[in-house]
């Protein structure tokens, strides 16, 4: 009779022991409950960096109980600690953060301030215009190429224009970056003289409100929370009134599961910077690219051109081209260069 030379029976030959399925069970559990121990909190985390949905409600059913059981033992925060060195992400103070903004600014109405009126609107004359110095063009991924086109126009004029796009980020998702802070942190750095603020690819994201609740976009609550972390963003860029800040809507995107969040988003920055009219303009993105619902091509020049990337959602280079005028004469109505 041939002998058995199956590789199970290699472990026979050699007095090893062959592991049951049972103790590849046990393993698995072992493997877990250390991972739960050590590194809890990073499977919630990556519940909350998925889009609402079921698989999210699932991964995050999990992931809090994980994250729980972590946070109250001091093994987590060691092994950050260890590794905080392979973090790729950027060094921000706590300075001007959204935790903070969940649980609103107290009961006490806040006063109308002169900044709230537009001199015109008055019927006096604007401010004398001052020189453009530093500008600073930041925001998610919508902001490029305009960037790009501003700091190319400006270029001679003597402008120093810093570019600051941050890939993949949105206010309502700050587990890449928060964006109060971020923008404490240009500030700080580059104290512009104008700032250009485009983002919103990236919105959407559930938020947590007053008392931790979270909240799904994108009824009034949501609207509510988003609208503050945008004041508190253009509260910090117009610099007590020293600067002018420049908020871009997102125009309307080619899929219509997209409209609900742009609409909410675009309705939530106009209402946020209220307070300071004569310092923080909206420049309207639809009237230029959706006058009457989405549209991939436009005239420019006097030819019809493409203006939308192909994913529908962001500019194209000759899109930015397009917004950059806008942008820039909007400029020359504040400023000389």
């Amino acid at each position: 009779m041939p002998s058995d030379d199956s590789l199970m029976n290699r472990f026979d030959r050699n007095g090893l022991r062959r592991f049951r399925a049972r103790d590849g069970v046990i393993a698995l559990l072992v493997c877990a409950a250390v991972l739960v121990v050590f590194k809890g909190d990073s499977l919630e985390r990556q519940g909350e960096r998925m889009d609402p949905g079921f698989t999210r409600d699932v991964v995050l059913a999990v992931g809090h109980p994980a994250a729980d059981v972590a946070g109250a033992l001091p093994f987590a925060r060691a092994t950050d600690d260890a590794t905080a060195f392979l973090s790729p992400d950027d060094q921000l103070s706590a300075d001007g953060g959204f935790a903070t903004v969940a649980a609103g600014t107290g009961a006490e109405v806040p006063p109308v301030t002169p900044d709230a009126f537009e001199p015109q609107a008055l019927g006096e004359k604007p401010p004398a215009r001052k020189a453009l110095k530093t500008l600073l063009v930041t925001g998610d991924s919508m902001v490029q190429p305009l960037d790009a086109k501003l700091a190319g126009a400006l270029a001679d004029r003597g402008v120093k224009v810093t570019r600051e796009a941050k890939l993949g980020t949105g206010i309502s998702k700050t587990f890449l970056v928060d964006w109060g802070q971020l923008s404490t942190q240009q500030v700080k750095q580059d104290k512009p003289d104008a700032v250009v603020v485009f983002i919103g690819a990236n919105e959407g994201f559930p938020m947590k409100g007053a008392g931790g609740r979270e909240v799904d976009c994108c009824g009034a609550d949501w609207a509510a929370l988003y609208a503050n972390r945008a004041r508190r963003m253009a509260a910090t860029y117009r610099q007590n009134g020293r600067a002018k800040v420049y908020w871009i809507t997102v125009p309307i995107a080619r899929a219509a599961n997209r409209a609900p969040i742009t609409r909410t988003v675009n309705a939530s920055v106009r209402v946020a910077v209220q307070p300071w009219a004569s310092q923080v303009r909206v420049i309207d993105t639809n009237p230029i690219f959706a006058p009457k619902g989405y549209r991939d091509s436009m005239t420019v020049g006097g030819r019809d051109r493409i203006v939308r990337a192909p994913d529908g959602i962001h500019l194209n280079d000759a899109g930015a081209g397009v917004l950059s005028e806008t942008v820039l004469a909007r400029l020359r109505e504040d400023f000389t260069y």
